[in-house]
């Protein structure tokens, strides 16, 4: 060969693609595409991020100790068992890293979280894939898809893009019937949102058992995601395995300065839910209203089914919300070609969002009877 050349499965990776972020004209407009908090970072994150600016142009603390100290004092967790990473992507590639080789499977459910095949391939392993049930991951088709060549099974709880979730004694059911050297990760990204009485991010199992990782990032309901800040928790022995691969200074020092201050904001976190809590059933009701299928979600957003009838497509209704001004992910990629995913935004967004959600249907019914 004339060239240096990857290995193959580096090359059957689909490079993952963010949702858009800009639309033409020129009024307001409201990015509504990849589930950021409405909110903005708490303002001691803010803060924080201005008292360190002087202390750039040294290396950050390798271990990020007073970062995992101030996580593990608000969740009552052992800081030695906590991994920090830039972003929980991040915590997935060591992962998929340090457990999956040639050959190994890395399973997830049908509609989940598109990083965990590109994970899985770029460790050499090969994606498995198990069936879903409304939109939900089934326990059983995950359990029945378990082989001697599964090192890893994925599971987004509550999951991207559906909103989906298993209770608490689904998850503990998969993880009782796990074979102990597949190790089980519960990615918990919009855990904060959920105030279901029968969800739990999974920490419990963790203590339970020695085969069973959660992970949780701060971009979503603490508004960091420009900083690339996430963490892990598991068993001393995969957190030790983690750490012999991580890069020596995976988290900056601006990324841990706001961290620890918005992990500590208590106040500002309830204020996100509340927000939430008001607007996910107003969004729901009121786009269901319009006559379109919206998925049951329990996070920071919903997934809106449009028919698949010229004039009425997911495609269609793109463009015409574009160019009011409002961006939402369409998740074809995620084999959801019908679908488009709507971040929960400001008041002002959500309204603007049913209002030409409204005027879609209105133009798509007038010109069918043409």
């Amino acid at each position: 060969m004339s060239r240096p050349i990857p290995r193959p499965t580096v090359l059957e990776i689909d490079a993952y693609v963010p949702g858009k972020s800009a639309a033409p004209g020129a009024g307001p407009v409201f990015k509504l595409s990849a589930n950021e908090t409405p909110l903005g970072p708490s303002p001691a994150a803010v803060q924080a991020l201005r008292d360190m600016a002087h202390q750039i142009a040294l290396y950050p603390e390798g271990s990020s100790r007073v970062l995992r100290e101030a996580i593990a004092a608000q969740y009552g967790l052992d800081p030695a068992r906590i991994i920090m990473g830039a972003g929980s992507d991040n915590i997935l590639e060591l992962l998929a890293l340090a457990y999956i080789g040639p050959g190994d499977e890395g399973l997830y459910s049908q509609y989940g979280f598109l990083e965990y095949k590109i994970v899985t391939l770029a460790a050499g392993g090969v994606p498995v894939v198990a069936p879903e049930k409304n939109f939900t991951a089934d326990v059983d088709a995950l359990l029945e898809r378990v082989t001697e060549r599964t090192k890893i099974v994925f599971l987004a709880n509550p999951n991207n893009p559906t909103g989906s979730y298993l209770p608490a004694s689904e998850v503990a059911r998969l993880a009782t019937n796990l074979p102990p050297h597949v190790l089980l990760v519960l990615d918990a990204a919009y855990a904060e949102y959920v105030t279901r009485p029968d969800y739990d991010a999974g920490i419990a199992l963790v203590d339970q058992f020695d085969n069973v990782v959660v992970t949780r990032t701060f971009s979503k309901i603490y508004g960091l995601a420009g900083l690339r800040l996430g963490w892990g928790y598991g068993p001393r022995h995969v957190i030790e395995a983690l750490d012999r691969i991580r890069s020596p200074f995976n988290v900056s020092t601006a990324a841990s300065a706001a961290g620890i201050a918005a992990v500590r904001d208590d106040a500002h976190l309830r204020a996100a839910i509340a927000h939430n809590e008001k607007w996910l059933p107003w969004l729901t009701q009121e786009i269901s209203g319009l006559g379109l299928e919206v998925l049951p979600s329990v996070a920071n957003f919903i997934a809106i089914r449009f028919p698949d009838r010229p004039g009425r497509t997911a495609a269609e209704a793109d463009r015409f919300l574009t160019s009011r001004g409002l961006v939402l992910r369409g998740i074809g990629a995620y084999g959801m070609p019908d679908f488009l995913r709507l971040t929960i935004g400001v008041d002002e967004a959500n309204r603007r969002v049913v209002a030409a959600l409204g005027d879609f249907m209105a133009e798509a019914k007038a010109a069918a009877h043409g």
